[in-house]
C-alpha cells in the first residue's frame, strides 16, 4: 500500500503538466500541431539515440526492442481489423496507435525510475524503444493510410528520423563510441522536453472538457486493447520465457510488463494532430486513459511486481 501511494505521489506532476497544456491551448491559443512536429522529428529521435547509446547491448538486449515492436504490431493489426467494423468513422485508423503502443516515454520513464532504479531504467528504455519504433513506422503508416495512398505513406515513414537514430546508436554503441561529455547536458534537456511537451500536447488537443470521450466505441476499443489485451500478452510472454525459453531475466520481464500497462501514448495525439485525423478524439481518449492509469498502474504493480 505504501508503494502504491508513493507511486501515486510521483505521478501527480504528469497530470499537472496535462492541465497546463489544456490551459495553454484554451487560453493562450498554443498550437499542438507545431509542437507535434518538433517532438516527432527532433526530440523523439534524440531520446532514442541517447537511450540506445547508454544501454549495455548484447544480442538478447538488441533483440528486445524488436520483440516489443513485433508485439505492438500484432496487437495493432488485430484491433485495426476490429475498428474498421466497429468504430464507424475516420478515427478507426488511429486505433492501431492507441492499442499497439503506450505512453512508455513521457509517462513510463518516471514510473520505471521509481520502481526499478537507475540500473533497471536502462533495460526499460531499451524495451520501450520497440514501441517508439512502432509509433514512427508501422503505427504512423496505418494512421496515414486513412488519408493517403500507400506510396505517400511509405515516403512519410521513410522521412521519420527515429528509425535511423536507433540504427546509428546501435552501430556506435557496439563500436565502443560514447556520447562526448560536453553533449550530455543537451540530451538531458531533450529528455526533459520529451516528457513535458509530450504530456502538454494531450491537454492542448482537448481544448474543452465537454465530450471528452467523443466516440465511445473508439474509447471502449482503445481501453480494451491497451489495458486488457496488452497486459495479457506481456504476462503470457513472461510465463513462456520463464518456463520454456529462458532467454531473459526477471528484470527484463518486469520492464516489459510496465511497458504493457502504460496509458495510451501521447504520440498518438502527436501523430493524429500531424495527420489531422480525429485529433480531439485521440486527445480525449489519451487523457481518460492517463487518468485511469493513475489507479490502474499502482494496482497492477501491487499484484504482479
Amino acid at each position: 500500500m505504501a508503494a502504491a501511494l508513493a507511486l501515486l505521489y510521483k505521478m501527480m506532476p504528469l497530470y499537472i503538466t496535462v492541465a497546463l497544456g489544456w490551459v495553454a491551448g484554451r487560453y493562450l491559443e498554443a498550437s499542438g500541431r507545431h509542437i507535434a512536429g518538433i517532438m516527432l522529428y527532433i526530440v523523439t529521435p534524440s531520446v532514442v539515440f541517447s537511450g540506445v547509446m547508454s544501454a549495455p547491448l548484447s544480442a538478447e538486449v538488441i533483440l528486445l526492442p524488436f520483440l516489443t515492436f513485433g508485439l505492438s504490431t500484432l496487437v495493432a493489426l488485430i484491433h485495426l481489423a476490429i475498428a474498421r467494423r466497429w468504430v464507424g468513422d475516420e478515427s478507426a485508423n488511429i486505433i492501431p496507435l492507441a492499442t499497439g503502443t503506450g505512453n512508455t516515454g513521457y509517462f513510463g520513464i518516471p514510473v520505471a525510475l521509481l520502481l526499478f532504479g537507475q540500473e533497471g531504467l536502462g533495460l526499460y528504455i531499451v524495451a520501450m524503444l520497440g514501441t517508439t519504433l512502432f509509433e514512427t513506422s508501422v503505427g504512423f503508416y496505418l494512421a496515414a493510410r486513412g488519408r493517403q495512398g500507400v506510396k505517400d505513406c511509405l515516403l512519410r515513414v521513410a522521412r521519420l528520423p527515429s528509425v535511423y537514430a536507433f540504427a546509428l546508436a546501435v552501430v556506435l554503441n557496439l563500436s565502443g563510441v560514447t556520447i562526448p561529455q560536453v553533449f550530455e547536458p543537451l540530451f538531458d534537456n531533450l529528455r526533459g522536453a520529451y516528457s513535458i511537451f509530450g504530456m502538454m500536447i494531450i491537454g492542448m488537443g482537448i481544448v474543452s472538457f465537454r465530450g471528452l470521450a467523443g466516440n465511445w466505441r473508439f474509447t471502449g476499443l482503445a481501453f480494451f486493447g491497451k489495458f486488457l489485451v496488452w497486459p495479457a500478452v506481456a504476462l503470457s510472454l513472461w510465463w513462456l520465457d520463464a518456463n520454456v525459453f529462458g532467454l531473459y531475466s526477471e528484470a527484463v520481464h518486469r520492464a516489459m510488463f510496465l511497458v504493457s500497462i502504460t496509458p495510451i501514448a501521447a504520440n498518438t495525439v502527436v501523430i493524429a494532430t500531424l495527420l489531422d485525423t480525429a485529433p480531439r478524439q485521440a486527445a480525449g481518449t489519451a487523457l481518460l486513459s492517463t487518468l485511469f492509469a493513475l489507479l490502474f498502474i499502482p494496482v497492477m504493480v501491487a499484484i504482479v511486481l
